[in-house]
């Protein structure tokens, strides 16, 4: 199985996209560590969509960005060549059930965690503030962008409500627009360019960077046996 990728980086620090598999990326601190662990990250997004996992998996670097921010920390602000071309409306609705199924599952994540105040994750500052480091901090971290990547497409939206509530109302308002398919490239905040196909991928993309932080904390502190994995990480 060939999975194109994008590869964003800033010197050695890497971040690898696979473009087929929306949100489904690998972090490491050059392309060989990231790409090397792109296979399992596929497998367990295969087992998260209940498709067939493959044991090939071949990576393609079909995008490159050169950037100057913190990828180390995730920061990031590319925007893929494919992610400029106009969505057709099954197009749509097949990226916004992804968008929330992983709210969901996010979600599910959480709300099985017996104590969302407890953490075994040390304290560290990134360019956004510190690191989230309980159930409660990383949950309400993820949640609270909702506002915030709508409206860099120019949709108006709030935080208000569960994770998975306020990306829907999000799509709602999002679908209050009678051209929002053509998928227009927009300048957002700091000179970053967004589209609607990169706000999928960004919403999807920051729950799974983020369900992992929990899952493996929670599993630390309560073992496997009393967390829902619901990411299959």
């Amino acid at each position: 199985m060939k999975i194109n990728c994008v590869w964003e980086h800033n010197g050695n620090d890497s971040l690898l996209y696979a473009t087929d598999f929306i949100g489904a990326y690998t972090r490491g601190e050059s392309l060989e560590i990231a790409r090397a662990k792109l296979p399992q990250e596929i497998v367990a997004y295969l087992k998260w969509l209940g498709e067939d996992t493959s044991d090939n998996i071949e990576v393609v670097i079909v995008e490159e960005k050169d950037s100057n921010l913190a990828i180390n920390d995730a920061d990031s602000d590319v925007l893929f060549e494919s992610e400029k071309a106009p969505l057709t409306s099954d197009e749509y609705e097949k990226l916004k059930a992804l968008a929330l199924k992983s709210a969901k599952d996010f979600l599910a994540l959480y709300e099985s965690i017996p104590n969302k105040s407890a953490t075994a994750i040390a304290e560290r500052k990134t360019f956004y503030g510190q690191v989230p480091r309980s159930a409660d901090e990383m949950y309400l971290h993820t949640k609270n962008v909702n506002e915030y990547y709508f409206t860099e497409i120019e949709v108006n939206a709030d935080n208000d409500g569960d994770i998975y509530e306020c990306r829907r109302r999000g799509f709602e308002a999002l679908e209050a627009k009678p051209d929002f398919l053509n998928n227009n490239v927009i300048e957002g905040s700091w000179g970053e360019y967004w589209s609607l196909r990169k706000l999928f991928r960004r919403f999807i993309w920051h729950d799974r960077i983020h369900a992992k932080a929990m899952y493996r904390m929670a599993v630390k502190v309560f073992g496997a046996d009393k967390i829902n994995n619901a990411f299959y990480f």
